[in-house]
């Protein structure tokens, strides 16, 4: 029960995380761009409107130093209470915002003063939960349970899409506009409630309690990790670009990339996502066990190789028909993605010791999350100027994807080397030797 407890505690947060992504990237395109940005040209309040959205993106580093450095300082479960408030509270304040046309000038304000303080938060989440998942799992299976928080993507989003869904069928065009966009943000209150519930009975990790106990915690965690680990900082910010610009599009702009240049109807747009979310659900696990077995690194290499080969036919067969459209995000999206993103958390923490892993897979990983937060406001501009050109589309995510695919052939596979086995190791050699100590003291 303790592990399973755990393993919710990891997962409810990334669910939060995701739910609300996906609900600021979709609602971007379908509201934000007319209620906060409005203009007489289209493209530039969906630009606008974008760059909020990218802003968010920008503010996660900052996050991640701040919830890393008091993760791998006070305890990992302090920090992601805290990430819990920032980002649910957040977006439930969005909720409540009122619009250009009531207040002016400050809708936008507050809107993007509300989405850096919802970045900022996502900053510290994503690191911590994915350690709250590794440092827990017993010996063997620490790909199965690193794994979990990931399932928090498909979780949420299709958390998302439902409650856009149901709302946008039960309203007309302006009731939602009016008021029923507002819904979704608004329930994000009962997710943190649920969420501060689960988080709040569970212990710290046995890792960072080792380190604790030990006295070999980090004063320092940010100035430890860039003296001794700068070289896997970038690693992984480059292992993580290719695939993030992708992930972006496939999860997000797609919303308006389908309804505005493919001329689906939003619904055709959200069930693609809606499917390739439910994939996920059965890829990420199954790949998770998998990568004990067969190592993270030749996963990861592999699912980037198919993400490059069907980068320009993925662009290609969409607009045929909506079944293709289905079939492909669920391919890329659902298992090709899906597998990336099933390694990733396991196979970046394993390449950072317990004193700094906080902050240096947060840090590593936000900033190329930051990048590839501002893909959708270049892809405005290429679609704006280029149309749906699936040759400019898929040439831009196959640049991306050369610099992941180049760097993960150099990454060690840290299923055979990782610093969490070292620890493990010194904890089974510590405990062996107290028993033997205990013993000859029984004996005399």
């Amino acid at each position: 029960m303790k592990k399973i407890r755990i393993l919710f505690a990891s997962l409810i947060g990334s669910v939060i995380e995701w739910y609300d992504f996906y609900l600021y990237g979709t609602a971007t395109g379908l509201v934000f761009s007319s209620l906060f940005f409005p203009s007489a040209d289209p493209a530039i309040s969906i630009i606008l409107a974008f760059a909020t959205f990218g802003a968010g993106y920008a503010a996660r580093p900052i996050g991640s130093l701040l919830f890393g450095h008091m993760g791998d300082r006070i305890g990992r479960k302090a920090s992601l209470m805290l990430t819990l408030i920032g980002m649910g509270g957040s977006s439930f304040l969005m909720g409540l915002l009122p619009t250009y046309q009531q207040i002016g000038i400050m809708a936008p304000v507050l809107l993007v003063v509300l989405r850096l303080v919802q970045g900022f938060a996502l900053g510290g989440e994503w690191g911590g939960a994915v350690l709250l998942a590794t440092e827990s799992a017993p010996k063997g299976i620490r790909g199965l349970f690193g794994s979990i928080p990931q399932l928090g993507v498909p979780i949420g989003l299709v958390l998302g899409t439902f409650s856009f869904s149901i709302i946008s069928a039960l309203t007309t065009d302006a009731q939602f506009l009016a008021w029923g966009w507002r819904i979704p943000f608004l329930f994000s209150i009962v997710l943190i409630l649920i969420a501060v519930w689960i988080r709040s009975g569970i212990e710290e990790t046995p890792e960072f309690q080792h380190k604790k106990e030990n006295g070999q915690l980090a004063k320092m965690p940010v100035v430890n990790l860039f003296k001794y680990n700068s070289k896997d900082v970038l690693r992984i910010i480059g292992l993580k670009l290719g695939d993030g610009l992708f992930n972006v599009f496939i999860m997000s702009f797609i919303i308006t990339y389908a309804t505005t240049y493919l001329s689906y109807s939003k619904d055709i747009a959200l069930m693609g996502v809606s499917i390739g979310c439910i994939t996920m659900l059965v890829s990420i696990p199954l790949v998770g066990y998998f990568s004990d077995f067969i190592g993270r690194k030749i996963i990861y290499v592999g699912s980037l190789i198919g993400m490059f080969v069907l980068a320009i036919p993925y662009f290609l067969i969409i607009p045929e028909s909506e079944i293709l459209f289905y079939i492909m995000q669920a391919v890329v999206l659902g298992i090709l993605w899906g597998a990336i993103f099933s390694t990733q958390g396991t196979f970046f923490s394993e390449l950072f010791p317990a004193n700094v892993r906080y902050t240096g897979l947060s840090f590593s990983y936000q900033i190329a999350a930051a990048v590839a937060g501002f893909g959708p406001m270049l892809w405005t501009v290429v679609a704006d100027r280029f149309g749906p050109n699936p040759f400019v589309f898929g040439g831009l995510m196959m640049a991306g994807l050369f610099i992941s695919l180049l760097l993960s052939f150099f990454a060690p596979d840290t299923r055979k080397v990782t610093l969490y086995e070292e620890i493990e190791e010194n904890k089974e050699i510590e405990e062996t030797k107290l028993n033997q100590k205990e013993g000859v003291l029984t004996n005399n």
